[in-house]
């Protein structure tokens, strides 16, 4: 089945605009400094492979001065020539070639919601840097790759690699409900409260916004079946309460899931759904 990234308005921008929203590549971890090919323990190639890492933006310097990126930001760039990714805030896609050391980044589609203001600046700053022909040097480092990314101006944008996240041992935090084609937001003042993580026995066990649970979660493939949940039985404020039977509703009997690196989608019956996120990696 099908399951949907993030149910936004796509439309067609600038490539300024476009560029400000990241890039990814298919596998990554940890962070890196701006203008840093590695740790120094690795070697520096010339034409590196950078499709199918999950690159992690960690840092962007312009003009010698060095802004730290967003959570979340990162780029993938596939095989076919497209470049997706989140810069913490809105998501973007790409045309992307890539030739020996130089990567010429072209027009693209980008998703079109509000921001904080330091991001939109990131991003403002990341559309001129990412852009046109850059140069890509990446080192091999511990726990990892290094990719550095620089313009001719001498700008320069610092990612490294992660792996993908497993969906057992994880903390997954809920992070949106999904019905249909539609997603939206957490009730308000329950967005740090709903969690789950499957244990490697087929357990599960968490909080759905006010009662903690436990109990069977089969993995098959791409199917999770639920059994029966046991919870605890406090009464909560009226929005927590919404978003556990909200929950209780997707976790139930057979379902499907999708790992996007630290995004896992749960799809149940009816296309009721929820998206969750693992936290970032510590680097």
């Amino acid at each position: 089945m099908a399951m949907r990234k993030q149910r936004m308005a796509v439309s067609v921008l600038a490539l300024l605009t476009l560029a400000a929203c990241g890039t990814e590549s298919g596998s990554g971890a940890g962070s890196g400094d701006s203008g840093d090919s590695g740790d120094g323990s690795g070697t520096v190639r010339t034409g590196p492979s950078l499709s199918g890492v999950h690159w992690n933006v960690s840092s962007l310097t312009v003009g010698g001065k060095k802004t730290t990126a967003p959570a979340g930001a990162h780029v993938e760039i596939g095989p076919e020539g497209k470049a997706t990714g989140n810069l913490g805030c809105n998501r973007f896609t790409a045309e992307v070639r890539i030739e020996g050391d130089k990567v010429t980044v072209g027009p693209g589609t980008t998703t079109e919601m509000g921001c904080e203001e330091d991001v939109q600046q990131f991003e403002k700053a990341m559309g001129r840097a990412f852009s046109g022909e850059l140069k890509a040097a990446v080192a091999d480092r511990s726990g990892g790759k290094a990719l550095t990314l620089t313009t001719a101006q001498g700008d320069s944008i610092a990612l490294t690699s992660e792996p993908p996240v497993p969906l057992t041992g994880t903390t997954w935090k809920v992070t949106g409900l999904v019905s249909g084609s539609d997603a939206t937001s957490l009730p308000a003042g329950t967005e740090k409260k709903a969690h789950l993580t499957f244990g490697k026995g087929g357990s599960v066990e968490g909080n759905l916004g006010c009662n903690s649970f436990h109990g069977k979660a089969a993995v098959s493939g791409s199917t999770l079946t639920f059994g029966p949940l046991a919870s605890t039985r406090k009464m909560c404020a009226e929005p927590e309460m919404d978003l556990e039977r909200a929950l209780l509703g997707v976790l139930e009997g057979r379902t499907t899931y999708e790992i996007d690196h630290r995004s896992l989608s749960i799809e149940g019956k009816g296309g009721k759904g929820l998206d969750a996120a693992a936290p970032a990696a510590k680097g």
